[in-house]
Order: structure tokens, then sequence, then C-alpha cells
């Protein structure tokens, strides 16, 4: 079959600890990127910029941020949403003051800020963990969205008490603002997220990797052979919100043009904790089947019922949403709660020893 192993040796343990041990995994990865680097971008319509290919890649990097902290690092969270208001308000914040700054460098540093705050509501762990954290990361979720609305400063002062993304220039090309093209704002996300899943592959399988996967896995156990819990669950904490942070200042600057406080809400904090779950706790490829499905989902709904001629509202269509949603999490806590990433691995390893599955 196409997993065919035969003839692909290690003779050594670098080898075997490879990104890609088997060569069919590089040559899938090559073809998914020839897709979104290539093909999706000379053949997407407009409505699958917007509906699908670009919140998908915002979605899948906030699910990463998250998985950073939750699925490697073992700290439940619940403030997520607001961790992405912080990154958008601060990247608002920085081209609006330094006009003059490039946009991609404002998006990047904006997770700095997000890293900060994250840093700050992330010191509690090292006192209480499991249920008691998470409700501690929900009191920052309130707050921040409280300050969002209160601190007028932020928002530069506007009457409606929302954030309006400007037209932003880089290269004598708009890149975002309503004067952009849905597809560089594609390529824009795009080379964000490559970039950062890049890092986060490389954090997650080094030191700092296996720190946070001790953490997880008995703290205490951790601490007794020489890990610092204070700076396993800081660093993680704070790579994490930098990570949300930049999602959200993407969410703002190339999806939706403007945002009021209350869009990062306590929806959006469990829409992203549902594609981390979905998509598998502790996998990095997770985060993007998750997303797949959560984002797509909506969209399948609305067009399906059309194709097929069956008239349905989309109040309806909305309620199907959820309970679907519902039902996945369910089934994924319940029968696999590795998620998506897990029934891949599983396919994976079939196809490699084909054709004697067990």
């Amino acid at each position: 079959m196409l997993y065919r192993t035969a003839g692909q040796f290690k003779t050594s343990y670098k080898t075997d600890q490879a990104l890609f041990p088997i060569r069919q995994d590089a040559i899938l990865l090559a073809i998914i990127l020839v897709f979104v680097w290539v093909i999706f971008p000379l053949t997407a319509s407009e409505f699958t910029f917007q509906a699908i290919l670009i919140p998908v890649l915002i979605f899948a990097l906030a699910s990463m941020g998250l998985n950073i902290l939750t699925g490697f690092a073992g700290q439940l969270s619940l403030g997520t949403g607001a961790f992405m208001g912080v990154g958008a308000y601060a990247c608002y914040k920085m081209i609006t003051l330094m006009p003059w700054m490039n946009p991609i460098v404002a998006i990047l540093l904006s997770g700095v800020f997000s890293a900060g705050i994250g840093v700050v509501f992330g010191i509690p762990s090292l006192r209480i963990k499991g249920f008691y954290l998470a409700i501690a990361t929900l009191a920052a979720q309130f707050f921040l969205v409280w300050l969002f609305e209160k601190w007028a400063w932020l928002y530069n002062y506007n009457s409606s008490g929302a954030i309006q993304v400007p037209n932003l220039e880089m290269f004598g090309t708009y890149i975002s603002g309503p004067q952009a093209a849905s597809v560089t704002e594609y390529y824009v996300v795009l080379f964000v997220v490559t970039l950062l899943t890049m890092l986060c592959i490389n954090l997650t399988r080094g030191n700092l990797g296996r720190t946070w996967k001790a953490t997880r896995d008995m703290d205490i156990a951790a601490e007794l052979i020489g890990i610092n819990l204070m700076k396993s669950k800081l660093t993680a904490f704070a790579i994490s919100s930098y990570i949300v942070g930049v999602a959200g200042a993407l969410y703002v600057f190339m999806w939706k043009g403007a945002a009021e406080p209350n869009v990062f809400d306590i929806p959006l904090s469990f829409q992203v904790l549902f594609i981390a779950i979905i998509g598998g706790l502790g996998s990095i490829m997770g985060n993007f089947l998750g997303a797949i499905l959560i984002v797509g989902l909506p969209v399948v709904l609305n067009l399906l019922p059309n194709l097929l001629g069956i008239p349905i509202d989309s109040a309806m269509v909305e309620h199907l949403n959820i309970m679907i949603v519902g039902s996945l999490i369910i089934f994924f806590l319940i029968i696999e709660p590795h998620g998506l990433a897990r029934l891949w691995a599983l396919i994976r390893e079939k196809l490699i020893i084909w054709p004697f599955p067990h």
C-alpha cells in the first residue's frame, strides 16, 4: 500500500526520532503545503477565503496556543478568548500610535503583551491546579473583557466602543483593512501560522516540551527529579498566551476587520477549547483537524440542505451545529480522549502494517 515501509531503515537514534521517520509522511506534508500555498489561493472564491480558509488557520493557531498550556503542560485554562482580545487590542494600539510600524511585526509583537498578562494570571498555577486553576483563568476572562469595555484608551475613545482596522499597506499592497484582498490576508495569516507552527513543533519536541509533559503527567515526581515547576508552568503560560495573542490579532486584523469587547467573551474561549478537545490534546496536527471540523461544519450544514433541496432555516442550522459539536465532544471524551489526531495515528498504523492489520 501507499504506507509500505519496506527498505526504510533506521540506523541511529537520530533517524529514529526524526520529525518524519517515514518517507510517506514527508510526501503527504509536501502535498498539503502545495495545496495551501499554491492551489487554494489560485482557485478559492471570496466566500471560501472568508468562511473557511482564513478562520480555519486562525482558530487552529488559537487552539495550538491553548494546547501548549493544557495538552502539553497540563494546566487548565478557560480564558483563551480574553487573551486573544489582549493581542487584538495591543496590535490596534501599536498600529494607531505608530502608523509607520510594519503590520506583520505589530501582529507578532502583540503576542508579547498577551504573554505578559498570561504570566501574571498564571502565577496561581504555582499553588492551585485542576478545577481551581480553571476558575482562576475564568476570572481572568471576565476581568479582561470588563477592562476592554471600560478602558476607553484601548479603543481610542471611539463612541461605538469598538476597534476598527484601518487600511494597512506593505510593499505598496493593502494587506489588511477594507481595501485588502482576501487572498492577501490569507497569505499573511498562512505565513504567521506556518512560522508559529514550526516554533511549536520544535518546542514540544525539545527539552522544554519534555519538561512540560513531565509536569503534566505528575508534577510532584517532576519536581523530585529536579524540574523547576515554577519555570515550567510560567513558560507554558507565557508561550501559550503569546500564540493566542497573535491569533487574536489575526482574528481582528485579517478576518473580522472590527471587534467589540463582547467578541472575546466566554463563547470564544469555549470554541477554541472544543477545537483542542476534538482535534486532540497534546497534538500539533490535531489543532488543524479540529479547526477544519468546527469551522467547516456550519458551512456544510448551511450548504447541504440547499444542494439536497431540503428547506431549512438558519436557526435550525445553528441548533444542529450545537448538537453535533456537543455529541462529538462527548464521543471523543469517552471513546477516544486523544481526538482526531489519534484516529489518524491509528489509520496510519494500519496502513503501515497492511495487509496484516490487527
